[in-house]
């Protein structure tokens, strides 16, 4: 359609709607006793809030163990070790999945990148303009949130709440604001989550954050690119451990790479140190996806490859990327509006 052929892209936009399907209706496919046993630690931000999903996301089980197992263990002096058991447990069944597809969870399974991308999709054919790199100074500025709401709202906050210190309706603040919450809900038919729970001032105030957060991604989401996933601390739980992984991105670089930069300006989470790096050969950095669109947009055979352990999945070749770079200026020219004036123009003539 429109000329698009079948490449890395649209394979893992194919992926990515199964995945989608599967993790907001699964329980459908696989039953709800089945669904609640799967694994509980999903290494993608599928919702426990959506009554039909087939797994959610190991967030949750997380922010819990804090707060009601360790906090208030720590607060009763009991044993902490023991309290972070359950926790021990959870991180074990993560890991175990994180091994097998490494950072890709995020770029091809998680329900809540894919609608980004699709809203992406929608702003760029309405002819929306669409921001095709944020600014460096920018992007080093929005790094950081992920590691604070991994540490802060993910443990921090909970543990808190767990002792007492802070309020207990402190002890899941991520799952309270978190966009996938109300996205995977919505996508059931329910908007039990699209709402603001005046029950306490602090849930008040959490609900709002999050109706927030929902509506600022999409309306961000239609012109710049993965918005809520720069700052999504599962995103930096997958950095903690992105060295054990088996999906690996390779770099072989060349001294043509210096003046090239293809590679970083395809890059959705706009990491430029793909092109400028030339030391090291694993350049699988913090914010990557494993999307694998700088492998498709380097011009230059083998200097950027997707491996699974030893074995390539794609590399960099010159051939491939002539038909993926055309494939990907006749997409572009596709706009809507274009169309509808197009056919209205006919029609008046």
């Amino acid at each position: 359609m429109f000329g698009t052929q079948i490449n890395l892209s649209v394979v893992r936009k194919l992926v990515q709607l199964g995945m989608f399907i599967f993790m907001v209706y699964g329980a459908s496919i696989v039953g709800f006793y089945a669904a609640d046993k799967i694994s509980n630690a999903l290494p993608a931000l599928a919702c426990a809030y959506d009554a039909e999903t087939a797994d959610y996301c190991t967030l949750i089980p997380f922010q819990h163990q804090m707060g009601h197992r360790v906090g208030r263990v720590i607060a009763a002096g009991g044993d902490v070790l023991q309290a972070f058991v359950p926790f021990f447990i959870t991180l074990i069944t993560f890991l175990g999945m994180f091994v097998l597809l490494n950072k890709a969870f995020c770029g091809w399974v998680c329900p809540l990148g894919f609608f980004q991308e699709v809203v992406t999709m929608f702003g760029q054919k309405l002819g929306l303009n669409k921001t095709e790199s944020l600014d460096e100074s920018l992007v080093k500025r929005i790094r950081p949130i992920k590691w604070i709401m991994l540490s802060v709202l993910v443990f921090g906050l909970p543990i808190l709440s767990g002792i007492g210190f802070v309020s207990h309706d402190l002890g899941d603040p991520f799952c309270k604001i978190c966009p996938s919450r109300i996205l995977t809900t919505l996508a059931t038919g329910s908007s039990d989550q699209l709402y603001v729970d005046t029950s306490t001032p602090t849930f008040m105030t959490l609900s709002i954050i999050g109706d927030f957060i929902f509506g600022l991604m999409i309306a961000l989401a239609l012109t710049i690119r993965q918005p809520f996933c720069r700052i999504c601390p599962m995103l930096a739980l997958h950095a903690v451990f992105k060295k054990i992984g088996l999906v690996r991105l390779i770099k072989n670089g060349k001294p043509r790479c210096e003046k090239c930069g293809l590679c970083a300006k395809a890059c959705p989470m706009d990491i430029r140190e793909i092109h400028t790096d030339m030391e090291h050969s694993n350049v699988l950095f913090a914010d990557c996806t494993l999307c694998g669109r700088c492998v498709e947009f380097c011009p230059d055979k083998d200097v950027l490859q997707m491996k699974y352990a030893m074995f390539p999945i794609i590399s960099a070749d010159p051939q491939y990327f002539k038909r993926r770079k055309k494939a990907q200026t006749t997409w572009e020219k596709v706009n809507l509006f274009g169309r509808y004036c197009n056919q209205t123009n006919k029609s008046e003539r």
